[in-house]
């Protein structure tokens, strides 16, 4: 991979990501307010995850790489906290939360990783 470039299959986890964070919101009760205000969050962060990736791709610079990877980063974290509180705050099962905590966990690892080597 060169700087400012992601491998296609990069873009596809992130979308598999996206898709299964999709899945978990759909599978949320439907009454509790706390469940449903804590998964929305979960959905519009999880999701952006992989918009904010497809427009890394599309970047003009570095540094509009940088930034836009930046942003995709950001959202796994913000995702990682709303999984959490899901997980711990509305009693939703470590089976529901857990796979996606370590995706995101991963994802942020590998961001990381492709930032400061693209500012080196």
């Amino acid at each position: 991979m060169r700087k400012g470039r992601l491998p296609d299959a990069f873009r596809e986890r992130t979308k598999r990501f996206a898709a299964a964070v999709i899945r978990l919101f759909v599978a949320l009760p439907k009454d509790q307010p706390e469940t449903q205000v804590c998964g929305k969050q979960m959905l519009r962060a999880g999701t952006s995850v992989a918009a904010h990736v497809r427009e890394a791709s599309r970047a003009r610079s570095d540094a509009e790489f940088i930034s836009k990877l930046g942003g995709a980063l950001q959202e796994a974290d913000e995702a990682q906290l709303w999984f959490e509180l899901l997980r711990e705050e509305c009693g939703i099962t470590e089976e529901s939360t857990i796979p996606l905590e370590s995706e995101a966990n991963e994802l942020i690892a590998i961001m990381t990783t492709i930032i400061i080597r693209t500012r080196d």
